[in-house]
């Protein structure tokens, strides 16, 4: 092998495959989302949209419907993706797919992006206020060290 071949960028090969975007319908979360869609389609990569449905078991006791409102705001999503990749269909062509994964954030973006095997993961940043001092899912995902994570203000 010569020295030319060692060193031979191969077009189209490099950077991610699959890019991992966490929603939960925050203004942060959908900002992520036409980021990683962006960068899906440069990269020619699988765009992963991910929510997490939270598992509220106080409200579970108490008899609220948990399950079928987390499951609504799973619908109302997908349809909202459906919806943005129709619009843009033939102009900005982004292969994707959506997931529902159930727990806290953090854990099921975790197991999101270690099953759909992530090259990268976006998130939008934290909206609440208290994050600042116990550390957002952002802050988390950076810090676990596993993945190239972009956070989108």
């Amino acid at each position: 092998m010569t020295v030319a071949e060692q060193h031979r960028f191969e077009r189209g090969t490099d950077g991610p495959k699959v890019i991992v975007v966490g929603v939960d319908g925050s203004d942060s979360s959908l900002r992520a989302l036409s980021y990683a869609g962006g960068l899906a389609r440069r990269q020619r990569a699988l765009l992963a949209v991910v929510y997490v449905q939270p598992v509220l078991a106080a409200g579970a006791v108490l008899g609220a419907p948990v399950a079928e409102t987390t499951d609504e705001i799973a619908e109302d999503l997908m349809k909202q993706v459906r919806d943005a990749a129709e619009r843009v269909k033939g102009i900005f062509e982004v292969r994707w797919e959506f997931h529902t994964f159930r727990g806290d954030a953090y854990n099921g973006m975790v197991k999101a992006a270690d099953e759909l095997k992530a090259d990268a993961v976006v998130v939008g940043s934290s909206e609440q206020a208290g994050h600042r001092f116990i550390g957002s899912v952002a802050i988390r995902l950076v810090k676990a060290g596993r993945w190239p994570v972009t956070v989108v203000p």
